[in-house]
């Protein structure tokens, strides 16, 4: 029954992507991390969509609680910091449930979560592994085409990569990392990005939003 009341929910918020305003939302989430880390990404992303993908979505982007039911009122949830996660086994739950009925969950790594995000990630799904996206899946091949992540910060050095959890061929969380691209989201004088660095973040971003809402559609 939960299930399908999330199904029901993001079948009016598809519908409201032709009709009206829809909204996105970042996750919160406990064990100290700072999920709260980049307050201007989603409005600069969800203007920069607007702009150029003639989409509607609100640029007031709440913070929603991963036990919290309200997940199923937004179709996008992002997720973003630098240190620890911690879900509960309720919480976890919560997500799997959501992201089953159709929502989807991009965690962008700010450099310093990886070895915690991945350990929880086995409690919302243990029998589905993250696996690595090539360059030709199609979420890098929308309205912008991009040979994989593109690096807007250096941190460690190491190539960026993009991970998945796929479930019956649905790509339902997109992991990002060493990549930053949520950084380049964020206003200029954040972090003085050059131009470039935030239109190829803004562009991907887009993409991935695109993606979530249309599947494989280009």
């Amino acid at each position: 029954m939960k299930a399908l009341i999330i199904i029901v929910t993001f079948f009016l918020s598809t519908l409201s992507l032709a009709q009206g305003s829809y909204q996105i939302a970042f996750l919160k989430y406990s064990g100290g991390g700072d999920y709260y880390a980049n307050p201007t990404a989603l409005p600069n992303l969800a203007q920069f969509c607007n702009t150029n993908l003639g989409t509607t979505i609100s640029k007031e982007a709440p913070y929603v609680d991963v036990g919290s039911p309200e997940l199923s009122l937004y179709p996008f949830i992002h997720m973003t910091g630098h240190g620890n996660v911690v879900f509960s086994l309720t919480e976890a739950e919560n997500l799997r449930n959501y992201l089953l009925g159709g929502g989807f969950l991009h965690i962008d790594d700010n450099y310093g979560m990886d070895k915690f995000i991945r350990e929880e990630l086995k409690k919302v799904f243990p029998n589905n592994s993250l696996v690595e996206l090539p360059f030709s899946h199609p979420i890098f091949h929308q309205k912008y085409d991009f040979n994989g992540l593109p690096k807007i910060h250096e941190h460690d050095g190491k190539r960026p990569q993009a991970f998945g959890i796929i479930i019956e061929g649905r790509l339902v969380c997109l992991y990002t990392y060493e990549t930053d691209l949520s950084d380049g989201w964020e206003d200029q004088a954040v972090h003085n990005d050059s131009e470039e660095k935030r239109k190829q973040a803004l562009q991907m971003g887009a993409n991935i939003l695109m993606y979530a809402f249309l599947g494989n559609s280009k």
